[in-house]
C-alpha cells in the first residue's frame, strides 16, 4: 500500500491478464458452485423419422429405423429440451460421445 500526500490509502488493484482478475461484472466459475450439483437432461439428436403406428406396432428387438441424418452430418445437443449446441458423434473405447463443434447463442 501507498499513501498519497492527501493521507488517502491507496490498494494494488489487480490488471488485466493478472490471475485471479476478474473484469467487473464478469462471473467465475467460483460463482457457480451453488448449482454444481443441480442435476440436468442432456439430450442428442441423431435424427428423425415418420413412421405410422402400423409399422411401429410390427417392430421387435433388432428392428431398423431409418434416421434423415446421414453419418458425419451435425447432430443437435439439448440441455432440458433447449437448443445449446451442435456437435458430432465419436467412438471412444468402443462407446459412443458427443463433442461440441458449436455453441448456439440464445437469442
Amino acid at each position: 500500500m501507498s499513501t498519497g500526500d492527501t493521507g488517502v490509502t491507496f490498494e494494488e488493484m489487480a490488471a488485466p491478464g493478472r490471475e485471479g482478475y476478474t473484469p467487473p461484472g464478469e462471473k467465475t466459475a467460483a460463482d457457480l458452485e451453488a448449482v454444481f450439483d443441480v442435476p440436468v437432461r442432456i439430450s442428442v439428436v441423431l435424427g428423425r423419422a415418420k413412421v405410422p403406428v402400423a409399422s411401429l406396432l410390427k417392430m421387435d428387438v433388432g428392428s431398423v429405423v431409418e434416421l434423415d441424418r446421414q453419418v458425419g452430418e451435425a447432430v443437435e445437443i439439448y440441455v432440458n429440451d433447449r437448443l445449446v449446441a451442435r456437435g458430432e458423434i465419436v467412438l471412444v473405447e468402443n462407446r459412443l460421445g458427443v463433442t461440441m463443434t458449436e455453441i448456439i447463442k440464445a437469442a
